[in-house]
Formats: structure tokens, C-alpha cells, sequence
């Protein structure tokens, strides 16, 4: 695994975007990024990043037993809804996207999206609702 060395790579996203909001961190994996990077070309839409890294350190990741796959770089949430969720949930899944969860209900509604690997304690494929 390799960290993001040079964000020219994925036009359509900033670094900035995938900073931790807590920390100010980025460890972003450059196969996430890659992967995401298809997945918004063949979206053809901008793609709100609503929560990109998370220091194990941010309050969320601090509240579980161990850091989830933000923490790992592996994951973001992008903020959208109606239609475009699920054009987009569907080329998440047909781009190899592992994790996928689905928050569509209230004023928050975005899609969390991850490649972590499978491993005991992140079992993939997988599929939630919030």
C-alpha cells in the first residue's frame, strides 16, 4: 500500500477534500484514490466529499474499539441523494468498491465508500444502511 504522493493524479479532488477535519492528517491510499478517480469519470457529476481520512484520533474513529477504514485511507463518504445515489451505488459496485454504506434519509444523506481488503475484523463484501 502507498500513500497519496502527488494529487495531480485524481483532477477531479483536492487534497484538501480527504484532510482529516480533526487532525489535518492525510493518509490517503493511492489505490483508493484511483479507484475513486474512475468511479467520478465514469460518473461524469461532481462528487461532494463530505468525509475523506480520519486520524485515529478524530472523535468518531476515538469512539470505536479500533479505527475504521477512514482511518485506514481507504474510505470516504460523498454527499448525495435521490437519482444520483443510485447511479452512483451502482458504478461503485460495478468498480469494485468493497464497502458500501447507504445513508439516505434526513438532512445528512451521502454514500460511504471503501476498498478495504477482507480481512476477520472487516469482513468484504459488504452492505449497510445508516
Amino acid at each position: 500500500m502507498s500513500l497519496v504522493t502527488d494529487w495531480g493524479k485524481y483532477p477531479n479532488f483536492s487534497k484538501r477534500e480527504f484532510d482529516c477535519k480533526s487532525t489535518g492528517e492525510n493518509q490517503m491510499q493511492a489505490s483508493f484514490m484511483e479507484r475513486l478517480q474512475r468511479l467520478r469519470l465514469a460518473y461524469g457529476k461532481p462528487m461532494v466529499i463530505s468525509s475523506g481520512y480520519r486520524s485515529p484520533k478524530h472523535p468518531i474513529e476515538a469512539k470505536k474499539a479500533h479505527p475504521g477504514t477512514h482511518a485506514s485511507g481507504h474510505a470516504c463518504d460523498v454527499a448525495v441523494q435521490g437519482a444520483d445515489a443510485v447511479r452512483l451505488l451502482q458504478l461503485a459496485i460495478e468498480l469494485g468498491f468493497t464497502g458500501i454504506g447507504v445513508q439516505q434519509k434526513g438532512s445528512g444523506r451521502f454514500i460511504h465508500l471503501d476498498d478495504h481488503p477482507h480481512t476477520a475484523r472487516v469482513p468484504r463484501p459488504a452492505l449497510w444502511s445508516y
